[in-house]
């Protein structure tokens, strides 16, 4: 072997190496995972309705209905933004993760469609969630709070 085939033997060696770490199977993810079709959600934020308290840390919106969500044991969430309902699916992970897929709504018009869209932006933007008595927390990838949920009838 010359010497230049020599010097690139490391370089060919540690890419070799990478390759090897790249197909490997994945490691632990703490992202939501699906489970089988028969496994159900369980937890306090599961079948209980939730009523809009704030957006962010401190706005209330004005709707002529409240925006709510609720969440089945199946993984399905449905409710209302304050304009139109929605539903769609979603998913918990341990420590609090919660992922929802993009939200199907109705397309009926009213003067507070912005407002509604910020419901359901957050919604499909929140990562994780905190449930404080009776509150509950919504929270992005960042950790800023997105808005906040009271437990509702």
């Amino acid at each position: 072997m010359t010497t230049k085939g020599w010097r690139l033997l490391p370089l060919l060696a540690s890419a070799a190496l990478l390759l090897s770490a790249c197909s490997s199977s994945p490691g632990p993810s703490t992202s939501p995972q699906s489970g089988p079709s028969d496994a159900s959600l369980s937890g306090a934020i599961v079948d209980q309705r939730w009523n809009l308290l704030l957006v962010g840390t401190d706005e209330r919106l004005s709707m002529p209905e409240t925006p709510f969500f609720q969440i089945s044991k199946e993984g399905k969430v449905s409710g209302h933004d304050g304009c139109n309902r929605f539903t769609g699916e979603v998913k918990l992970g341990e420590n609090q993760r919660i992922e929802f897929s993009p939200l199907a709504t109705t397309r009926m018009a009213c003067p507070q469609m912005a407002d509604a869209k910020r419901v359901t932006d957050m919604m499909e933007t929140a990562y994780r969630y905190l449930i404080d008595h009776d509150r509950l927390v919504f929270f992005g990838p960042d950790s800023r709070v997105l808005g906040g949920w009271r437990e509702g009838n």
